[in-house]
């Protein structure tokens, strides 16, 4: 199990790893467009393809304090980054953090948000991980009744992702 853990570790470090260069590429591509005198698209914290990654990036960071790998071993610090990578659509984080609600680690145990973010984690996950995904669903909701279902799939389709906020800011021609 530890050694599993570990490869998760590496595994998603490395994949985030990648997406940096193709974040730092779009970043270069916005100097271009403002040396232009045409308008460009700020965003407060990270640029458009950035959310994917920066969600990716909490929800490794709260596995790492979860199981304290390099950091102390917290729950809180753990929900938290779940929950803010859970918010942008991040199935991994959807699918810890539904986990964290089953176990009752950081957060009051709650079967039917147990089952809501399993569910979107479900619903969300790519083809190698939806089986699996459902499959924890599925454990959870035999501990639930017909109603706590009910309204966990409720819950998940009332769901809509917090994104960063985008804004466009017009931008003065250069001064050559």
């Amino acid at each position: 199990m530890d050694k599993a853990v570990k490869f998760l570790a590496a595994a998603l470090t490395l994949w985030l790893s990648a997406i940096g260069c193709a974040t730092s590429a779009e970043l270069y591509e916005g100097q271009s467009i403002h040396r232009h005198g045409q308008r460009v698209v700020k965003v407060r914290t990270v640029r458009t393809l950035d959310w994917r990654a920066r969600a990716k990036a909490d929800a490794l960071l709260g596995f790492k304090y979860e199981h304290g790998l390099g950091v102390p071993q917290s729950y809180e610090p753990a929900v938290d980054l779940y929950v803010a990578a859970a918010e942008q659509g991040d199935p991994t984080g959807q699918y810890l953090l539904g986990l964290m609600y089953d176990k009752g680690q950081g957060v009051q145990q709650d079967g039917i948000r147990a089952y809501m973010w399993l569910n979107l984690a479900a619903a969300h996950a790519p083809r190698r991980y939806r089986e699996n995904y459902l499959r924890m669903r599925d454990a959870v909701a035999s501990k639930m009744t017909p109603g706590q279902i009910v309204a966990g799939q409720r819950l998940a389709a009332a769901w809509v992702p917090k994104r960063v906020a985008v804004e466009v800011v017009p931008v003065p021609p250069p001064r050559w």
